[in-house]
């Protein structure tokens, strides 16, 4: 019999916290899971790290795969294309799974696994002290889309999402701009909501430590980095059915600024789907263009 679940992990340079991932997965009261690591080209120690958990390991299968540094959305990519198993969640290198992990995971397939109406389930994700981040959900609130989250409830913070990986699939892969590596991998949770809804749950497993250098922490760096990348997510979630025009405007500021960082600015109205919201967004959008090339002053592409 397969394995119920694939945890993977995109990692870039992160031998020296990687083990709590591992630590973390050790501990699990069920080992019906796989662990994929997808390394986007270290040039730190990584391999030989993994290399001793794989030739020991017995209790559950460590895949490490490493490729040549393309961003993390690559990394969606490629798991997208070899995970095999029913359910599949991104289980970052900065992250640990508390011992329950599998458990709860358990619960919620039992669930979902025969309605063809749920496409996954949603936690929040903690602090190590157990404090929420950002906020729970709602107690009356039992399913939504992905993108509900932000559209109808505004409920704040990460959230560790869980497919089932045959729907997840469906929205791969993601589209390659040449010579940007930070298109977000909510793409693929866009898509995957034309499918269905996400169960929703406030049993957290996630435990989340930000690091210096991570997607968080270099936000300004991406957008500057990749602004044609950034400039699809925004044309996408424009059209997201029951997005305020508020969320619109705000989405076609950014929208302005990316067309500005990525020199096609005399062609950002012609090609938004929501071309008045663009007008009146023209001039926030270059003013915002001007503040993320100053947040990125001396600092080089790539």
């Amino acid at each position: 019999m397969g394995m119920l679940i694939t945890f993977f992990t995109p990692t870039y340079n992160r031998a020296d916290i990687l083990h709590r991932c591992y630590e973390s997965l050790q501990n699990q009261s069920s080992y019906d899971f796989k662990w994929i690591i997808i390394d986007d080209g270290s040039t730190d120690n990584t391999a030989e790290v993994v290399a001793e958990w794989i030739e020991k390991e017995n209790r559950f299968p460590i895949e490490y795969i490493y490729k040549e540094n393309q961003g993390m959305y690559s990394v969606f990519n490629k798991a997208m294309e070899i995970i095999d198993t029913p359910l599949c969640v991104c289980f970052e290198s900065d992250d640990r799974f508390a011992p329950e992990t599998m458990d709860i995971v358990l619960r919620n397939w039992e669930i979902i696994k025969n309605d063809d109406h749920l496409i996954g389930f949603t936690t929040p994700c903690i602090f190590e002290d157990g404090s929420i981040i950002g906020k729970w959900f709602p107690d009356d609130l039992k399913e939504m889309k992905y993108y509900d989250r932000f559209i109808k409830y505004s409920i704040p913070g990460d959230k560790t999402n869980v497919y089932k990986t045959e729907i997840l699939k469906k929205g791969a892969p993601l589209p390659v701009f040449e010579g940007e590596k930070c298109l977000n991998p909510t793409y693929m949770m866009y898509k995957a909501d034309r499918y269905g809804y996400l169960l929703v749950s406030n049993e957290a497993f996630c435990i989340t430590e930000y690091r210096e250098g991570g997607m968080t922490d270099t936000v300004f760096w991406q957008y500057y980095n990749s602004p044609n990348s950034f400039a699809y997510m925004r044309k996408e979630a424009m059209q997201l059915p029951g997005a305020s025009a508020k969320l619109i405007f705000k989405l076609n500021i950014h929208y302005v600024a990316e067309c500005c960082l990525a020199n096609k600015l005399s062609k950002a109205v012609k090609e938004s789907p929501k071309k008045g919201y663009t007008v009146l967004a023209f001039g926030p959008g270059v003013v915002l263009s001007f503040w993320i090339r100053y947040k990125n002053k001396g600092k080089s592409k790539n």
